[in-house]
């Protein structure tokens, strides 16, 4: 990157730092189970809410509980059920179009990450009707109240519940863009275990892994605050303490229970301090090619981790620590390995490549330039990369599949 653009970026970054403690972030409230769900709309007096979620998670049965309380409570419910993997603003119309048809008066974001970020769009396009989604790309460009939110994570990994952003993919060019404003975060966030017992060992496992990835590039950025540190650190020894379990027993409530707090620490942590690079090339995965976004993070982040080299050892450091891996007295670049190593051993063992198949060479140019764009000035990277630099993680997943 040249040096007129570091400057930028570094300038930027700082002053958005700076400004950390005068904005006005919020954490959701917390409910324990989908039976809280009718008290908290009883008493902001809505009587139909529209639920948006996917066709996997109806599918399996997910919702069942939820419709069951919310029947039994008297409180009508539509149901849009074909969010995408990464939705687009096809599903975000379509789910629009329902709220309105049916005079609904709230909306419940209920799965992984797609379906909470096709709520967070729906709602801003209800709050600024008369704007599309891309024009509101970018951060804070809604700043008007949302119609209430409620965010019921059945994976343990995007943190969506607890952010500010909505990732959308537009439906005809295929580009990604986030959208970020303090509104879009949800007022309430559902951490019920028993809505994650179905959800199957490999995506227990990526989205996990997602949480990891929100926990460590939030950690080793350069805006962090004491709480994001401490989020971080919460989030990691959790991870590493109950995702294998998870992973090897689905059915336990505890491990399960665990991964969700994982995810709302580590969703509360890079909400102030963001991520990084792995986010953006996973995003443009994303976009072009569907990878699922936890599958891209997971594959994407120990080449990252590696890529940035020395200056972050001393924060591996103190994750390794947090993940059993290392102590006080460990040399840093070997905490450093050891964390990175031990990232790349839960990739093997949960059946977690190193490629991208869907990646086409004569695609990387424009797929790197996304990822500069998302990412600069916005993410506080330890590091800076261009969009030249940035093609080089796409090459490594190519030359990955190639020398096998």
């Amino acid at each position: 990157m040249n040096t007129c653009k570091k400057l930028y970026c570094r300038t930027f970054q700082t002053a958005f730092k700076i400004a950390l403690p005068l904005l006005p972030y919020r954490n959701p409230k917390i409910a324990g189970s989908v039976k809280d769900i009718p008290e908290i709309l009883r008493k902001k007096k809505c009587d139909h809410v529209l639920i948006i979620t996917d066709r996997g998670i109806r599918h399996l049965g997910l919702t069942n509980r939820l419709e069951q309380v919310l029947t039994r409570s008297g409180i009508s419910y539509t149901i849009y059920d074909r969010t995408v993997a990464n939705p687009t603003t096809a599903n975000v119309d379509e789910a629009l179009d329902l709220y309105y048809k049916n005079a609904c008066h709230a909306i419940i974001g209920f799965g992984g990450g797609s379906s909470m970020d096709c709520a967070k769009a729906v709602g801003a396009r209800i709050a600024k009707p008369d704007q599309s989604l891309a024009q509101m790309k970018g951060i804070l460009k809604v700043h008007k109240k949302l119609p209430l939110l409620i965010a019921i994570p059945t994976t343990a990994g995007t943190g969506s519940e607890t952010t500010l952003a909505a990732v959308i993919t537009d439906a005809e060019t295929r580009h990604k863009y986030p959208i970020n404003d303090f509104c879009l975060i949800p007022r309430y966030a559902v951490l019920d275990p028993k809505v994650t017992l179905s959800l199957p060992p490999f995506i227990t496992a990526t989205t996990g892994m997602d949480a990891l990835t929100h926990a460590a590039e939030a950690y080793i950025g350069n805006s962090t605050t004491h709480g994001t540190r401490k989020n971080a650190l919460h989030a990691v020894k959790l991870i590493f303490e109950n995702l294998e379990t998870a992973y090897r027993d689905g059915s336990n409530l505890e491990a399960r229970k665990n991964m969700l707090r994982a995810s709302y620490y580590a969703g509360c942590a890079f909400t102030k301090s963001y991520v990084g690079y792995v986010h953006a090339v996973a995003h443009s995965l994303g976009g072009q090619y569907n990878v699922p976004h936890g599958l891209a993070n997971a594959i994407l982040l120990p080449f990252v981790l590696e890529a940035y080299g020395p200056c972050i050892h001393k924060k591996l450091h103190c994750l390794a620590m947090a993940a059993g891996l290392a102590d006080k007295d460990t040399p840093s670049e070997e905490a450093a390995k050891r964390f990175i190593d031990a990232v790349k051993d839960m990739k093997k063992q949960f059946g977690i490549g190193d490629t991208v198949k869907e990646i086409r060479e004569e695609d990387i140019p424009m797929l790197a330039r996304y990822a500069d764009k998302e990412a600069n000035p916005l993410y506080p990277v330890p590091v800076l990369m261009d969009a030249k630099e940035l093609e080089s993680f796409y090459y490594l997943l190519m030359e990955k599949r190639e020398s096998e």
